[in-house]
């Protein structure tokens, strides 16, 4: 680690391949907290290059539990590490998403940067973590929906884990986490936390076959806040948009806000499910399940996807799901 730690202090670059296998020598407990410590500090203080994404994401593949689902499932995920502590936009998304049809397997963690993860959110309610693959199928045949906690799927990030906490700030591992999902999902929406990842997400993904749709608001959100303007990457290009060219209002940050703690956060959580929700957090839920619903049919546009999502979570539908998911 002392010769890739010189490396990156002298500002040069990893290989795709040497990526790959630093992070696999990582994921082994081959490196003392220290050293781990210390090579994520790095890409706090420099911008990550794309063979580097690429190998951290093929090392992290590699070591995962892979999730074989039948169904063209999607992910609704963003990276978290804006530090914005938003109310959990995507993982009330990606119930918005699943009450409109589209299967979803759902990739989540708990919160670092942010009080309540998507994680954090779920076992407050009681959800039981599950990396059983029949029970994962259970859920999407009963709620349209399966969630996989991260660290079931990635037990050789167990080293890694702790010094995350403690750090407490976004590292790379937030850049990976929607690049990583174990049910590798054909159809994907990610948010990110900056302009520059975005981009790179967007290249790497057009080297694959799946439908994709890579949010970033302008103003640091990893999701489409409407607090201003946002660009998305998707399968044909990119676009800079505003709120009202998706018929949504403008917010303000404020009014995004989660919780100060989980069961705050769950509480505002459940208010819009229910239908008690702001007319400013319904626009955001709206505003994301419909971008990730574009994702899986483009070509029926966006004010379509719109006005599914808008649907879904008015009607209640949304919450059917999330009822359906914890089993009650």
């Amino acid at each position: 680690m002392k010769e890739i730690l010189n490396e990156l202090i002298e500002h040069r670059s990893l290989s795709k391949e040497t990526a790959k296998q630093v992070l696999v020598d990582l994921a082994s407990g081959k490196f003392n907290a220290s050293q781990t410590s210390a090579f994520m500090t790095v890409y706090m203080m420099r911008s990550i290059t794309i063979d580097e994404l690429q190998g951290f994401r093929d090392a992290m593949l590699e070591l995962c539990i892979p999730v074989k689902l039948e169904l063209p499932v999607m992910d609704v995920c963003g990276t978290g590490g804006d530090s914005k502590n938003t109310f959990n936009i995507s993982t009330l998304s990606s119930f918005v998403v699943a009450a409109s049809g589209q299967p979803v397997a759902k990739h989540g963690n708990y919160g670092v940067s942010s009080v309540s993860g998507s994680s954090n959110v779920l076992e407050y309610f009681g959800y039981k973590f599950s990396n059983n693959i029949d029970e994962l199928k259970r859920s999407l045949d009963r709620a349209n929906i399966c969630f996989m906690h991260a660290p079931l799927f990635h037990p050789a990030m167990k080293n890694v884990a702790p010094i995350r906490t403690e750090l407490g700030v976004k590292t790379f591992f937030n850049m990976l986490g929607p690049m990583v999902n174990p049910a590798f999902p054909k159809r994907q929406l990610v948010g990110v936390f900056s302009l520059e990842l975005a981009r790179q997400y967007g290249y790497l993904y057009q080297q694959t076959d799946k439908d994709f749709v890579i949010l970033h608001s302008l103003d640091g959100y990893d999701e489409v806040s409407l607090t201003g303007a946002f660009k998305y990457f998707y399968n044909e290009g990119e676009v800079l948009a505003e709120p009202q060219d998706l018929n949504l209002p403008h917010l303000r940050s404020d009014e995004l806000k989660g919780g100060d703690t989980v069961e705050a956060s769950a509480k505002i959580f459940m208010a819009i499910l229910e239908g008690n929700g702001t007319e400013a957090q319904n626009s955001a839920v709206i505003a994301n399940a419909g971008m990730a619903l574009f994702c899986g049919h483009q070509k029926e546009g966006l004010a379509s996807a719109l006005a599914k999502a808008r649907q879904a979570l008015e009607s209640r539908a949304a919450l059917g799901c999330f009822k359906k998911l914890l089993g009650s």
